[in-house]
């Protein structure tokens, strides 16, 4: 892997001390290349992509037409109008939903994600995002029974910059 970790510029871009990480979903080259990594963190059992609102719904899309997966898109919460779903596109009912999900920090939204894809009976033990920004020993979202697998880290990130 070369020194920079094989990081592209985009990823490194900081506005106040944050990750910019629409420059890295906003460029088609590098959010292919994002969610062809993906595609190896993918347990081999995935039957459904669940796309997080609203990072994780371009990877998500990408992944989905890479690997053939149907997608399940999901909202923080039910729109008011239209089909008012919290989870649109795919049915998850018995099935293993995959969470995708651009940079995790605390893993508050996956977590709510899991929590609602599981009262719909589907079967969710795993996310996979672009960037982990989590820092500490144990991953919040272990504590609901979800394993994280990421395509980078936020200690890979600080050592490029």
């Amino acid at each position: 892997m070369p020194a920079d970790g094989g990081v592209h510029p985009a990823l490194r871009g900081r506005l106040a001390g944050v990750l910019d990480k629409y420059r890295f979903e906003a460029d088609p080259l590098l959010l292919r290349r994002v969610a062809e990594a993906m595609v190896t963190l993918l347990p081999s059992d995935t039957q459904v992509l669940g796309g997080l609102e609203l990072g994780g719904v371009p990877i998500a899309t990408v992944l989905s037409s890479l690997t053939g997966l149907p997608l399940g898109l999901v909202r923080r919460q039910a729109k008011t109008y239209g089909t008012c779903q919290r989870i649109e596109g795919a049915e998850v009912a018995g099935r293993r939903v995959v969470l995708v999900e651009d940079v995790i920090s605390t893993g508050g939204a996956a977590r709510a994600a899991a929590e609602e894809l599981r009262r719909r009976e589907a079967q969710v033990d795993t996310v996979v995002c672009a960037i982990d920004r989590f820092d500490g020993e144990i991953h919040p979202l272990s504590e609901v029974g979800v394993q994280m697998l990421s395509v980078l880290t936020k200690r890979q990130l600080d050592a490029v910059r």
